[in-house]
């Protein structure tokens, strides 16, 4: 009656216990055809290796790493690279895998790269977010090849990563070669031009200011004494001069004007006086001095007064350092010390002309040193930045070094087998167990089906509520069946023929023994 009226839970009981043979012959068929096709489907077997990862056994602090990638990142390049067609073709050619005649080797290697599993291993334990490992496994037919198969690619995960840790540390070791070798040649080009530059401005560089203003107080007292000494020589020769032109004079020394004037040697004695003098002055002060003024006045009025004198008068009057056969040994030690005194003289201006120079050069100095001091900052911080820079790469380069050994040592970061690839006892597929539900489930719900269809279809009348749904009229008497000689086939025409005619709408008939 399924569809006609609503069922409810006794209705379901019902149908069950009625049509319970039609349900269980599906659920027991079934479950039969599914462990059998379990040995018609070809078994696959799943070998799994554990791959660990051990840090860095040396502390970071004392050696830095040279690969700082992040774990996942190195396993899905490392990945790449294994299920890439030039490492699988070989290990497919050495174990014949999926050799189904038709498949081409492009197939085949699809297929391998299917049956290749990698899962990281998250670790809840872990401080960090670093994978602690993974695990590598590989699907086949056979158990044995499945196993070599899965330590074939398990030794290519663990040599790709200690050559790619060598390689990458190997690497960064030369091109830091060849960075600290271009930083070493400009240093050293930055060394010449400072070395140049303080050879060529010796005395000008900072720091050499306070010398040099002391070297000028120093030269401005030396050109002071050297001056004074010089006047005090001059005078000293000059009054040389004057005794030796006195004595010269005795014998006819006269005056023009019968004694009452100054002779011409007096003259003479005067004159080198006031010109010693005018030197004196002349190195301390400025040419309007007063004092300077006055000297020069007196030394242009003694001159002309000099020259009125007669020549002869002129010509005693100048005296001759050279000696002479007729001077009295007074005299030509005179002219001694006058020769003497003649060349402490000129070696007193020589000096005085050196100590002059080298003022002018220490004034040079400090005059310049702004100027220099700004290009001696220019090319010290060029070098300081070398100087740093090179530091700097020479730092790293033995950090690379100490890198380089850890690795080549394998004492960094390594891949570490923890299991080795098992050797599976059964299948991982089919799985029995999995296919007799799967044709339990598919048998019961087969069977069901059938049982609701044939409920659909069927219009038998089995009490009360079923005439209700036909008719939609109350009943008002149930007689009950008798005929117990009756065959049942004679009470299913019966029971068809009586459901006939209520579908018809008329009264059923009645049999004597009802």
């Amino acid at each position: 009656m399924l569809g006609h009226r609503a069922l409810t839970v006794q209705d379901y009981v019902t149908i069950v216990k009625r049509k319970w043979w039609i349900i269980a012959i599906p659920a027991i068929i079934f479950p039969l055809i599914g462990y059998g096709i379990t040995f018609l489907v070809q078994p696959q077997y799943v070998s799994q290796t554990l791959v660990l990862v051990e840090q860095q056994k040396v502390p970071d602090t004392y050696v830095k790493p040279v690969v700082t990638e992040d774990l996942t990142g190195r396993l899905a390049s490392m990945r790449e690279q294994i299920l890439s067609r030039s490492r699988l073709q070989p290990i497919i050619e050495r174990f014949n895998l999926f050799a189904n005649g038709k498949a081409s080797m492009d197939d085949r290697i699809e297929q391998t790269r299917k049956n290749i599993g990698i899962t990281p291993i998250q670790s809840d334990i872990a401080r960090t977010s670093g994978l602690p490992g993974f695990f590598i496994s590989f699907k086949a037919n056979d158990a044995r090849t499945a196993q070599l198969v899965c330590g074939e690619i398990q030794s290519l995960f663990t040599n790709e990563e200690l050559r790619d840790r060598q390689a990458s540390a190997a690497g960064t070791t030369d091109f830091l070669k060849a960075q600290l070798a271009d930083a070493k040649a400009k240093l050293d080009e930055q060394d010449a031009r400072l070395a140049k530059f303080q050879q060529q401005y010796m005395g000008k560089l900072p720091g050499a200011e306070t010398s040099n203003i002391n070297m000028l107080t120093t030269l401005n007292t030396q050109l002071d004494a050297a001056t004074q000494a010089l006047a005090r020589m001059e005078q000293e020769k000059s009054y040389a001069e004057s005794i030796l032109t006195l004595q010269l004079s005795q014998p006819g020394m006269t005056t023009e004007k019968g004694g009452g004037g100054v002779g011409p040697a007096a003259e003479q004695v005067e004159l080198q006086q006031l010109l010693a003098e005018e030197a004196d002055l002349t190195a301390r002060y400025t040419e309007d001095y007063p004092d300077v003024v006055t000297v020069r006045r007196k030394i242009k009025e003694l001159r002309a007064e000099m020259a009125k004198a007669p020549a002869t008068a002129a010509s005693v009057t100048a005296p001759v350092s050279t000696p002479k056969a007729t001077d009295s040994p007074a005299i030509q030690q005179l002219r001694a010390q006058l020769r003497a005194m003649d060349q402490g003289i000129a070696q007193k201006k020589r000096d005085q002309a050196g100590v002059q120079a080298q003022l002018r050069m220490y004034q040079d100095r400090v005059a310049s040193s702004p100027a220099v001091e700004e290009e001696y900052k220019s090319i010290t911080r060029d070098n300081q930045t070398a100087q740093a820079f090179y530091d700097e790469l020479l730092g790293k380069m033995n950090q690379s070094k100490m890198a380089t050994d850890l690795e080549k040592r394998q004492q960094g970061e390594q891949f570490r087998v923890m299991d080795e690839p098992n050797l599976p006892e059964a299948p991982s597929f089919p799985n029995r167990m999995a296919f007799i539900g799967g044709g339990l489930g598919l048998g019961l719900l087969l069977g069901l089906a059938i049982v609701a269809v044939l409920e659909y279809l069927d219009t038998a009348v089995r009490n009360e509520r079923d005439i209700w749904a036909f008719t939609k009229l109350p009943t008002l008497g149930v007689i009950g069946l008798s005929g117990e000689g009756e065959s049942s086939e004679t009470r299913r025409r019966w029971f068809g023929r009586r459901d006939r005619e209520l579908t018809a709408g008329t009264k059923p008939l009645m049999n004597a023994g009802g």
